[in-house]
């Protein structure tokens, strides 16, 4: 630290896209959207032009990897952009902002050249159809590719280097949403002159050079198709050109937008608003510019639809195109009543839960990380209740209870990612509570925001993983056309038992996660409270020990109720074990669990009753 060195910045601050809380958001469920069908977009590009036959011609080569470049600098900025708009600071490590800015640059710049290249074909393609082949050989093509990644790979490497072996100073406030070269370069207390005229050198010879290509192939083609004598020609060579020129228009007319500006006019918020649109958008729209406009890629699309189709009849996968729930009882005489019981149950648990999500996001004494936990757990109480209690609800005043097969695979999918969830968000409040009793003066250094993000993010992902590994395993085997689960909801079990394929490896991936997310979970909670009874023991205060009892009163009872009833289930002998029994296991962790929780928080919880009342108040005499 005795100069001005790299030393002086650790990480980063994002200014991100917008400073206005309110819009957080939208713009979050916006780019999200975007961003996945970006990536499913190119991704299907990828496989499709490397599995059809008829799309193994140079222009699809060119167009798989524009596919990649366009997946490449989309998820260099995507995620992390994302994950910002959840996160209270939008840091970024020193190293990583490097590497983003790294892996950006190369995979923006190919793009220029893939362009250029795939309007060489097009004019090749069009000006000389008889050496079509011959000139866009394999090896010509390979060439054509390996040369701009490699030229990119070297700019991309030099600019990053020479911008992070110069000094930064104690300012480390990006005004962007991703590492970029101006707004770092503006960081910078070395002499930047240099670096300036490196990028602007590499920036102007990159543009120029990939546009010349593109201008001088398409004003061959002109001349081409200006010279034929059929209209169906000229309109077929003009379809053939048509996508490629509506790509290369909205890339290139961002580009141009940025850095042809005047001086006088240029802001970061302006390149903000294009950085946006061509780190995000257009890579959503090149593969449904492609597959709208080109017939090769609809049919292509058509085709391997088909045959996905025909392999899922072949496999026996599409014998089943719904399946019959049999519901919680088969008499008719008790529909009604349990009708009228559960949906009583659905609303209170519905109520309560939005009333707790509301009420620990609003009022100011409960933004505590115990409540931050207690707003997850509520969320996840309302999320797996709502997965099943609805079609429940339904299928009692349904003549037939189906479920169609992509629905079941849905519901099942969102039911292990909440259930899952709660039992990582209870043993989080379990630690979180230890910290409280038996680090009471580091609490708020321990439990910091950063933490109660970690622990809430971590599950959230693990789960997203476990449900969507378990799903897609058990509705990727073959259905027999027995299609009626005994059950009133879509379940691992009960669907299991339709399959007609070998069930081992299934039945062992979810005996594995349920132990493991089981164990793992209830021993967290186990040590916490063990380190708590301890501490509370050691306390001479009377009122003390009754005061650190009742701070765990709350969580302690959901997680009896929680994992005595999981216990119930999974560790009963299996000559005792039926499906009529896990059915009312099932009932009470579906559907009262989730009401019960929110009611033992608010009658059993002081803060929850004193905030809930002041909120009363409030809307009493906003009312009145």
């Amino acid at each position: 630290m005795e100069k001005p060195n790299l030393t002086v910045v650790h990480e980063f601050i994002l200014k991100g896209v917008t400073s206005h809380p309110e819009l957080q958001a939208p713009l979050f469920g916006l780019f999200l959207i975007i961003y996945l069908v970006s990536v499913l977009g190119n991704l299907g590009m990828i496989i499709l032009t490397k599995v059809d036959h008829s799309l193994q011609t140079p222009m699809y080569f060119f167009l798989r990897h524009l596919a990649i470049t366009d997946l490449g600098y989309s998820t260099v900025v995507g995620p992390k952009m994302l994950v910002n708009f959840v996160v209270d600071q939008n840091t970024i490590s020193y190293h990583f902002c490097a590497t983003q800015l790294a892996f950006f640059l190369v995979f923006i710049i190919s793009e220029l050249f893939i362009l250029s290249a795939m309007s060489y074909d097009r004019y090749v393609a069009i000006c000389n159809p008889l050496l079509y082949t011959v000139i866009m050989s394999q090896r010509v093509c390979h060439v054509l590719v390996a040369i701009p990644y490699l030229y990119c790979t070297f700019v991309s490497l030099l600019i990053t280097i020479k911008i992070f072996t110069l000094s930064f100073c104690g300012y480390n406030v990006i005004s962007h949403f991703y590492c970029d070269s101006l707004p770092l370069i503006s960081l910078l207390c070395s002499n930047t002159h240099e670096i300036e005229v490196i990028i602007l050198i590499l920036a102007a010879f990159n543009l120029i050079s990939s546009l010349l290509v593109i201008v001088v192939s398409y004003l061959l083609i002109l001349k081409a198709i200006l010279r034929m004598k059929s209209a169906e020609g000229r309109r077929k060579a003009f379809s053939t050109c048509g996508s490629h020129l509506t790509a290369v228009t909205v890339f290139y007319g961002t580009l141009i937008f940025m850095y042809v500006q005047p001086k006088s006019s240029h802001s970061f918020d302006t390149d903000k608003v294009a950085s946006i649109f061509y780190t995000l958008v257009i890579p959503m729209l090149n593969p449904l510019i492609y597959s709208l406009r080109n017939k090769d890629v609809k049919y292509a699309l058509k085709r391997t639809w088909n045959k996905i189709h025909n392999w899922m009849e072949k496999h026996n996968l599409t014998v089943v195109h719904e399946l019959i729930l049999m519901g919680i009882t088969s008499r008719p005489e008790l529909q009604a009543p349990l009708f009228g019981l559960f949906l009583i149950i659905y609303l209170v648990s519905v109520l309560g839960n939005l009333g707790v999500i509301i009420l620990t996001k609003v009022d100011s004494r409960l933004q505590t990380p115990m409540y931050f936990f207690l707003r997850n757990l509520a969320f996840t109480d309302f999320g797996y209740s709502t997965s099943v209690g609805p079609k429940m609800l339904v299928n009692f005043v349904a003549d037939q209870n189906t479920i169609s097969f992509y629905f079941c695979a849905t519901q099942l999918a969102f039911f292990l990612f909440f259930i899952g969830s709660e039992l990582f968000i209870l043993s989080a409040m379990a630690y979180d509570r230890y910290v409280a009793i038996c680090n009471p003066l580091l609490y708020t250094v321990v439990m910091s925001n950063r933490l109660c993000q970690l622990l809430m993010a971590i599950p959230y992902l693990y789960c997203t993983f476990m449900s969507l590994m378990v799903t897609i395993k058990i509705f990727s085997l073959s259905f027999c056309g027995y299609n009626v689960i005994n059950h009133f909801y879509c379940d691992c079990m009960p669907l299991i038992s339709l399959l007609c394929s070998d069930t081992h490896d299934v039945e062992l991936i979810i005996m594995t996660f349920a132990t493991f997310d089981l164990m793992s979970s209830l021993l967290i909670v186990l040590v916490s409270y063990l380190f708590i009874l301890k501490a509370i023991l050691r306390m001479k205060s009377a009122e003390g020990r009754r005061k650190a009892f009742s701070t765990c009163g709350s969580h302690l009872t959901v997680v009896t109720v929680f994992y005595g009833t999981l216990i119930f289930m999974y560790v009963q002998p299996k000559s005792s074990h039926s499906l009529d029994t896990d059915k009312v296991a099932s009932i009470f962790y579906t559907l009262v669990i989730p009401m019960l929780n929110p009611l033992i928080y608010s009658l059993r919880n002081k803060d929850v009753k004193y905030a809930l009342l002041s909120t009363w108040k409030r809307i009493c005499s906003v009312i009145s």
